[in-house]
């Protein structure tokens, strides 16, 4: 039997290796089109949400209640949302490290936000204690709002 003998490897074009990279270039460049959007949260979305993160962790408590959904300022009033805010403050200190944890969109009639809605869970390591928080966000008229804020930790006990 002969024994097939293929050319020696040598550097040049590579018709495979060249579908490759293109391929790899467009994944790239589409995930780079995305803008802000993680973890399937809507752009506009992302940017309502990073908003009031930076609120929170500013202490721009009164901006963040008259910023927000009408859903929240039917829940509190002004004072008691800025009474709410400074008391986890007190208790856990500035946040220094937050990790999204999972992030789902919603479209329901009924609670806890009826309508297009986006809940983000972050596990968040504040300076006095790790916690998680849930922000709670709904699109009206195309715009989103900050409706609802959770945050669950031992540390506010």
């Amino acid at each position: 039997m002969g024994m097939v003998r293929r050319p020696p490897l040598r550097s040049g074009y590579c018709p495979a290796l060249a579908a490759l990279i293109v391929f790899g270039l467009v994944s790239v460049v589409a995930s780079c089109s995305e803008g802000s959007r993680r973890a399937g949260i809507p752009a506009d979305a992302q940017a309502a949400l990073d908003t009031a993160i930076q609120d929170i962790d500013a202490g721009r408590y009164e901006k963040l209640y008259n910023d927000a959904a009408d859903e929240w300022r039917k829940d509190t009033t002004l004072e008691e949302s800025k009474a709410t805010f400074q008391r986890l403050h007190d208790k856990l200190g500035r946040a220094q490290v937050r990790n999204l944890d999972t992030a789902r969109e919603e479209q329901t009639g009924t609670a806890p936000v009826p309508g297009h809605s986006l809940i983000a869970i972050y596990h968040t390591s504040f300076e006095h204690g790790d916690a998680m928080e849930t922000f709670t966000l709904i699109e009206r008229g195309g715009k989103w709002y900050l409706a609802k804020y959770f945050v669950s930790s031992t540390a506010l006990k």
